[in-house]
C-alpha cells in the first residue's frame, strides 16, 4: 500500500525559483475539512451529499407490518398483489407511511408481476430466505414501483443571470413574484445549436446526420425553493450543470405532480428469475426485478437478485430521492448485449447505490439519458464485467463514483461517440474518487469538467487526474460531504466496509506481524459485506397485530360475450353484422428510448411486438388494452401485423455490414424466432434456430388476438414480410432467414449477392419452397402461425406483408393451411393477398379457393381511366418499384367500385376487401356498394349493419353512372347515387325510407344520395 495523502493547497520551490501555486479542485485542510476552489466561471466541485432517500438527511424508516402473507403452493401473485393493496387502502402515519407487507419464510411463484402503486407502501420478506421466483417465459418486470406520471407545469420564468455556476443554489429572475417558498419546480437547462456546436456534438461521424439536435438533450432538475428575496431564488440542492445565456440559460417552473408517490420500497428478501439451464444466452424469462418511476423518497435494501436478463434495478427518469443499498446481482441470463445486465442503472436524479455487487454484468453501475443529478455510487464493485460502468447515454451532470471497483472493464466518463445511439459526450462534473478499475476513461468536455482522485488502474484522459495510485482523505467523498453538510451525527449511519489506508512503504514490525495475520485470514470482501447487513442493521419482521392476507379464489366464472367474426353471404361480419372501420398500420423500423423518440413512436403508431425492457406505454412496450382503447377511439377495426425489418435499430443507417458487438439499440423489434444461444449473428446476439419459437413474441400476438375477440376487433396477420428479401441490402443483412444469422442451413448464398452493392434480389431463392433446407421450416412456420390463433375467431391469416411474389409459392402456403385444417378440423380465416395473376391464378382452382374467404385487392387496381394496373407476381420487384416503374394514377369511386364488384359477382361466397396500396380506402360506398366488407364509416345505423350481410349487389344495366344498390328482395334494399335523389324499385313502393348520411352511414333526417329501403 502507498502513504494515505491529504490534499491541500500548496506552492512548491524548486532551485530557490517560486512555482505557482498548484491549484486543486477538492481539498482537506489539517481539520478534514473540504474546501473547494472554483474555476474562472464559478465552477467547482459538486456537493454530492444530496442523493438517496431524503436528500441523505435521514435513515430509511422502518414500516410496521401491517399485512403478512404465507408460502402457498402454486402462483402467488394474487395472493401478494392483493396484500400490497390491501395497505395501500390503510391511512399513512405522520411520516407518509401506511405499512409493510411481509412475507414469510419460503418460495412464493409468481407468474405475473407485482405492482406498488401507492406511497407508503413497503415489501419485505424475513431475509435472503424469502424468494420471490419469478416463473414462466414472460419478460416482464417482476415488481414495478410507480406513481403516475402526470407532472405539469405553467410556462416557465427565465434565469436573468448572465453565469449560474456548477453547485449553485441561488440565482436572479427577472420577476420572481410568481413564486413562494416551498414551491417545487422544474429548473430546465435547454440543449442549443450553439452549445451543441461548441461540444462538436453536431455531426459524430459518416457525415449522416448523426449527431444531437437542438431541443434534443435538456436537463430538468427537480428542486424545491427555499428562500426568495426580491428577485433572488435559493433552492435546496445544487445545480450539477452550469446556466450559461450564451447558451441559452435557464428558466424555472412550479410544478404540480400529484400522481407522485412516496415512501415505498423492497427489502430483506430474494428475487429469482426462472430461465433455461440448456441456454446461457436464454431470454426468454424475466428481465428487470425492480423498477421504479414517478417516484420521490423510496429505496431498495438488502435484496438479493439472481438470474435476470436485463437489470436488477433500474430507476426510471422520474425518480428522485432514491437509495439502493446492500443488494448483489449474481449470474445473469441473457445475451451479452445491449440494453441487457445493466445491473444497477439510474435515469434519476439525487439517486444512490451504496454497498451494491454485481457479477458478470455489462454496465454494473450506470446512468442514463441526461440525468440531472446529482447521483452517487459508493462503495461498489462489479466482478467479471463484459463492459464498462459509467453514464452510457448523453450528457449525465453531477455523478460520482466512490470506492467504486470495475473487474475486468472500464470506468468511463467520456465522449462515447456513435454508442447508444450516438450518445457523444456521456458526463459532465462528475467524479472518480478512490476507485479501482481495470481501466479508467477519464476526460473534460468544452463547457464542463470531470474529475479523478486517487484511484487505480489504467488511465486514459485529460481532465484532472489527482493522487493516482495513492490514497486520500476523506475515504469517501459522499459521506465526507455529508458530514460536512450535516454533522458528526452522520457518522452513525455511515455503514462502509474498512479499508486499510496504512503506509506499506516502511512498515514497522508489528505492520509485518499485521499484515502476515491478515494474508492467513484474510478481512472481508465486500460481498460479504453486504450478506452481514442484516446483522448490521436488522429490518424488523415483528408482525403483532397485522393481518394475515389469504386470498379468496371465486369459484364463479364471470362470463365474457366475445364477438365472433365470420364469412356470411359474402360480407364479413362480426355476430351477425357487418364489419366496419378502418386499418391500424404497425411501426416496424425504426424508434429509441429517449423522450423525443418516444414522441415519434407515438405518432407512428404502435406494435404489439415491439419491446423495451421495463418500460410499458405507448412508443415502448404497447400496454395492448390501451392499444386497443386507442384503436376503437380512431375507428380503427383491424391491426395489420407482419413481424419486423430488423431486431436492431443499428440498421436505420441502412449499412450491410457485421455489426462490432452485440450492443443493439432499443427499441427492439421482436423476431418469430428464438435466438439458439450459440454463435454469433450479423447484430452481434447469437443465431437464430428457425425451428424454435420466441415465446414472448407469440404470446403478445395472441394476447391481442384474445382482446380482438373481446373488443369487436380483428388481428391481420401476415405470416411473411417481403420487405426483407427485396430492395435494400441492409433488410437481408440481419435478417433470421439469412445463413449467416441462423444455425438452420437454409442454403441462402453467403457472401449475399448485393447488386451494385447497395440492393439485395433474393425473392426468387426465399419463394423456392423445394429447397430442402427451407420447406420443412417454412410449413412448421406457417402451422404455427395458425397454432398460435386456434382458439380465436378475429384473427385472419394472410400470405406475407408486401406481396408481389410468385403463385406457386402461395400454393404451398394455401397447402400447408388445408393440411393443418385436415388434421386439426379447425377452420381459421384465410386471405388471399397476392398480385392479380397470382390471385386469379389462385382462384381459377377449386381445391385451393375453397380454402380461401377473404379476397384482398391491394396489388393492383383499376386506375380513374379505367385501365388496369396489375404488376405480375414472381418478376422480383417490389410493389413500391413497380409504382415508381409505371407510375400508375389512383382508382376513382367508380373503378374502386368496379374492382371490388367484380369479384365479388364472380365469388359471391367470399368477403371482398379494398387494401390502402391502392388508395382507395377513402371510397366507403364505393366497397360497400360494390359488396365489399370493411367500409370505412365512424358510425352506421344498427340496423342497416344488420341488414346488409342478407343483401347483395346487383346490376342496373340502365341506371344512370354512380348508382349502384344492394338488394334482400322483398325486404330490403340500398341504393346510392352520386347526384340527385335514388329512385327506389318498382315493388318497394310500400317500405319504410330511411335516408342515410353518405360520410359516416348514419341515418339522416333530410333526404340525401343513399336511401335505405325496409320492409315495414
Amino acid at each position: 500500500m502507498r502513504a494515505r495523502i491529504v490534499l491541500v493547497l500548496m506552492s512548491i520551490s524548486i532551485l530557490g525559483a517560486a512555482r505557482p501555486a498548484i491549484v486543486l479542485p477538492i481539498a482537506s485542510d489539517k481539520n478534514g475539512a473540504l474546501k473547494y476552489a472554483p474555476d474562472s466561471n464559478g465552477d467547482r466541485v459538486p456537493d454530492f451529499s444530496y442523493a438517496g432517500y431524503a436528500a441523505g438527511e435521514s435513515s430509511i424508516p422502518n414500516a410496521t407490518v401491517k399485512a403478512v402473507v404465507k408460502p402457498v403452493a402454486g402462483d402467488s401473485t394474487a395472493l401478494i398483489q392483493a396484500a400490497l393493496d390491501y395497505v395501500a387502502g390503510l391511512p399513512p402515519d405522520d411520516h407518509g407511511l401506511r405499512g409493510g407487507v411481509l412475507l414469510e419464510k419460503g418460495r412464493y411463484e409468481l407468474s405475473g408481476g407485482l405492482v406498488i402503486r401507492a406511497s407508503g407502501v413497503v415489501l419485505r420478506g424475513e431475509g435472503a430466505d424469502t424468494v420471490l421466483f419469478a416463473a414462466g417465459l414472460d419478460r416482464r418486470t417482476l415488481i414495478t414501483i410507480e406513481g403516475k406520471n402526470d407532472l405539469s407545469w405553467p410556462a416557465p420564468s427565465a434565469i436573468a443571470d448572465q453565469y449560474v455556476p456548477v453547485n449553485a443554489t441561488q440565482f436572479q429572475l427577472a420577476d420572481a413574484a410568481g413564486f413562494k417558498v416551498g414551491n417545487r419546480v422544474i429548473i430546465n437547462r435547454p440543449c442549443t445549436e450553439k452549445w451543441i456546436e461548441t461540444l462538436k456534438m453536431k455531426e459524430l461521424g459518416g457525415g449522416v446526420g448523426s449527431g444531437w439536435k437542438p431541443n434534443s438533450r435538456q436537463i430538468q432538475w427537480d428542486r424545491t425553493i427555499t428562500a426568495i428575496e426580491g428577485k433572488k431564488i435559493t433552492i435546496d440542492v445544487p445545480l450539477t450543470n452550469s446556466l450559461d445565456a450564451t447558451y441559452g440559460g435557464g428558466t424555472i417552473a412550479a410544478y404540480s405532480w400529484p400522481g407522485r408517490i412516496t415512501q415505498v420500497g423492497v427489502e430483506n428478501l430474494s428475487c429469482d428469475s426462472a430461465f433455461d439451464a440448456q441456454n446461457p444466452k436464454d431470454e426468454a424469462h424475466s428481465w428487470i426485478a425492480i423498477t421504479m418511476d414517478s417516484v420521490r423518497d423510496g429505496w431498495v435494501r438488502q435484496v438479493k437478485f439472481t438470474h435476470f436478463a436485463g437489470a436488477a434495478v433500474k430507476l426510471f427518469d422520474k425518480t428522485s430521492r432514491i437509495t439502493v443499498e446492500d443488494c448483489k446481482s449474481l449470474d445473469p441470463i441473457s445475451e451479452n448485449g445491449g440494453y441487457r445486465r445493466d445491473t444497477f442503472f439510474t435515469n434519476g436524479q439525487q439517486t444512490l447505490f451504496q454497498r451494491c455487487y454485481s457479477e458478470h454484468g455489462r454496465h454494473d453501475f450506470s446512468v442514463g439519458f441526461c440525468a440531472a443529478g446529482p447521483n452517487a455510487f459508493v462503495q461498489c464493485e462489479a466482478r467479471e464485467a463484459l463492459a464498462d460502468s459509467g453514464p452510457i447515454d448523453s450528457w449525465a451532470t453531477g455523478v460520482l463514483y466512490d470506492n467504486v471497483r470495475i473487474d475486468g472493464a472500464a470506468l468511463s466518463l467520456y465522449d462515447r461517440r456513435f454508442d447508444a445511439q450516438f450518445a457523444g459526450w456521456s458526463a459532465a462534473n462528475s467524479v472518480i474518487w478512490q476507485c479501482n478499475d481495470s481501466l479508467i476513461n477519464c476526460f473534460d468536455p468544452p463547457t464542463a469538467h470531470n474529475w479523478c482522485f486517487a484511484c487505480w488502474g489504467q488511465f486514459s484522459g485529460d481532465s484532472g487526474f489527482f493522487a493516482s495510485d495513492n490514497t486520500l482523505t476523506p475515504v469517501s467523498l459522499y459521506y465526507g460531504q455529508l458530514s460536512q453538510r450535516l454533522g458528526a451525527s452522520v457518522g452513525k449511519r455511515v455503514q462502509l466496509m474498512p479499508v486499510d489506508t496504512r503506509s506499506s512503504r516502511n512498515p514497522t514490525p508489528e505492520d509485518a506481524a499485521s499484515a502476515t495475520a491478515q494474508s492467513v485470514d484474510p478481512p472481508p470482501q465486500l460481498s460479504d459485506w453486504i450478506d452481514q447487513a442484516a446483522k448490521r442493521s436488522p429490518i424488523p419482521t415483528d408482525a403483532s397485530g397485522a393481518k394475515t392476507i389469504e386470498l379468496e379464489v371465486k369459484r364463479e366464472a364471470v362470463a365474457v360475450k366475445l364477438h365472433e367474426l365470420g364469412v356470411v353471404n359474402g360480407w364479413l361480419v362480426d355476430s351477425g353484422a357487418l364489419v366496419t372501420g378502418g386499418r391500424q398500420n404497425i411501426k416496424w423500423w425504426r424508434g429509441g428510448v429517449r423522450p423525443d423518440e418516444i414522441e415519434e413512436s407515438i405518432k407512428d403508431g404502435p406494435n404489439p411486438t415491439r419491446f423495451v425492457p421495463g418500460r410499458i406505454g405507448e412508443g415502448l412496450t404497447d400496454d395492448l388494452e390501451e392499444l386497443a382503447d386507442h384503436m376503437q377511439a380512431a375507428n380503427r377495426t383491424a391491426l395489420e401485423y407482419h413481424y419486423p425489418l430488423w431486431y436492431d435499430i443499428r440498421d436505420i443507417d441502412h449499412e450491410r455490414v457485421r455489426r462490432i458487438n452485440g450492443d443493439v439499440w432499443p427499441t427492439f423489434y421482436e423476431i418469430p424466432f428464438a435466438r439458439s444461444g450459440v454463435g454469433t449473428a450479423w447484430d452481434g446476439l447469437s443465431k437464430y434456430d428457425l425451428t424454435k419459437y420466441n415465446p414472448w413474441y407469440w404470446s403478445r400476438l395472441k394476447q391481442f388476438a384474445d382482446i380482438a375477440d373481446q373488443r369487436g376487433l380483428i388481428l391481420f396477420n401476415s405470416d411473411f414480410f417481403q420487405h426483407n428479401v427485396l430492395e435494400a441490402g441492409a433488410h437481408w443483412a440481419t435478417c433470421p432467414w439469412r445463413s449467416a444469422n441462423n444455425i438452420n442451413n437454409t442454403g441462402f448464398p453467403e457472401p449475399p449477392p448485393y447488386a451494385g452493392d447497395k440492393l439485395i434480389y433474393m425473392a426468387e431463392q426465399f419463394y423456392d419452397e423445394t429447397n430442402p433446407g427451407r420447406r420443412d421450416i417454412f410449413r412448421a412456420y406457417i402451422r404455427k402461425c395458425l397454432e398460435n390463433f386456434d382458439s380465436n375467431t378475429n384473427v385472419i391469416q394472410f400470405t406475407s406483408a408486401e406481396f408481389s411474389g410468385p403463385t406457386h409459392f402461395v400454393q404451398f402456403w394455401i397447402d400447408t393451411i388445408a393440411d393443418w385444417e385436415k388434421e386439426t378440423g379447425k377452420k381459421p380465416i384465410i386471405a388471399l393477398s397476392a398480385p392479380k395473376n397470382v390471385q386469379d391464378a389462385i382462384l381459377a382452382d377449386p381445391a385451393r379457393t375453397a380454402i380461401v374467404s377473404v379476397i384482398d385487392i391491394r396489388y393492383w387496381w383499376y386506375q380513374a381511366s379505367g385501365e388496369l394496373y396489375a404488376p405480375p407476381g414472381g418478376e422480383n420487384l417490389t410493389t413500391r418499384q413497380w409504382m415508381r416503374t409505371t407510375n400508375p394514377r389512383m382508382p376513382n369511386f367508380e373503378q374502386a367500385l368496379r374492382a371490388v364488384k367484380e369479384y365479388r359477382m364472380k365469388f359471391p361466397d367470399k368477403a371482398i376487401l379494398l387494401g390502402p396500396e391502392d388508395g382507395a380506402a377513402e371510397f366507403p360506398w364505393a366497397i360497400l356498394m360494390g359488396g365489399g366488407s370493411m367500409p370505412n364509416f365512424r358510425h352506421m345505423d344498427p340496423g342497416l349493419q344488420a341488414a346488409i350481410p342478407r343483401m347483395h349487389p346487383v346490376d342496373l344495366p340502365n341506371s344512370p353512372p354512380g348508382e349502384s344498390m344492394l338488394a334482400d328482395p322483398g325486404q330490403s334494399y340500398l341504393i346510392y347515387v352520386s347526384r340527385g335523389t335514388p329512385a327506389p324499385p318498382a315493388d318497394a313502393a310500400s317500405f319504410t325510407k330511411h335516408w342515410i348520411e353518405p360520410r359516416s352511414g348514419e341515418i339522416s333526417k333530410a333526404p340525401t344520395s343513399v336511401l335505405w329501403l325496409s320492409h315495414s
